[in-house]
């Protein structure tokens, strides 16, 4: 069973190279790493091109370039990353392992990378919203079969809240296989805008698109 580890980028030169070290055992084993990337500026391709597969270009827009990523995969699953993910050396074996035994989806476990106590709590809360709902987000590492996935539809082409739409479509053909293994997020956004207010303001997303806003509109709020 081979992967495919799609890594939509815009501008992450100065994160992507930890992620990309992780990955390399993976890609050494035969596994597949696509960047996709949105216009950057930084030289992300270039910094990045010796350490993956395949780079390709894509209209800026997570979901658009996942989407590219997925269509220019050969592998039999896919495995969504943010560029800014650490993983430990098990996380690609324990999600090979879950879809041999029949899982069509999944998700990990998250850690934020911050030290602030407030941040063990968010990340806590994540997991286990996570869990009881059946619905990921993308800094989870959402890995898929090629079929559920298409089956899913891919990844609507909405400019925020792509990640929730597809956990909905997937949860309809199966639950998550929720890993308990914890790759870890960037902090940044919450370190940056201050914890509680990055707290209340993703509740305040989460909430309005739940209840039918425009993503474009929630997009724009997000700061995207």
């Amino acid at each position: 069973m081979r992967l495919s580890i799609v890594i939509p980028t815009l501008n992450e030169s100065a994160h992507i190279g930890g992620l990309l070290t992780d990955l390399a055992p993976a890609r050494q084993a035969g596994h597949e790493l696509i960047l996709v990337d949105g216009g950057s500026g930084d030289g992300t391709i270039e910094g990045a091109a010796r350490l993956v597969d395949r780079s390709i270009q894509a209209p800026r827009g997570r979901a658009c370039q996942m989407n590219a990523g997925a269509n220019a995969a050969t592998g039999e699953v896919l495995w969504f990353l943010h560029a800014d993910t650490r993983l430990p050396l098990e996380a690609p074996v324990a999600l090979l392992a879950a879809c041999r035994a029949g899982a069509a989806w999944g998700r990990f476990d998250v850690r934020l990378s911050g030290c602030p106590r407030l941040l063990r709590l968010v990340e806590r809360l994540m997991n286990l919203r996570s869990r009881v709902t059946g619905i990921a987000t993308g800094d989870q590492g959402i890995f898929v079969t090629r079929a559920a996935f298409e089956q899913a539809g891919g990844f609507p082409d909405i400019p925020l809240m792509e990640d929730i739409a597809l956990s909905k479509a997937l949860r309809r053909q199966a639950p998550p296989a929720c890993l308990r293994i914890r790759i870890v997020t960037s902090s940044r956004r919450w370190e940056d805008q201050g914890v509680i207010r990055t707290i209340l303001l993703m509740w305040r997303l989460r909430l309005a698109y739940a209840l039918g806003a425009d993503p474009r509109r929630l997009a724009r709020l997000y700061g995207n």
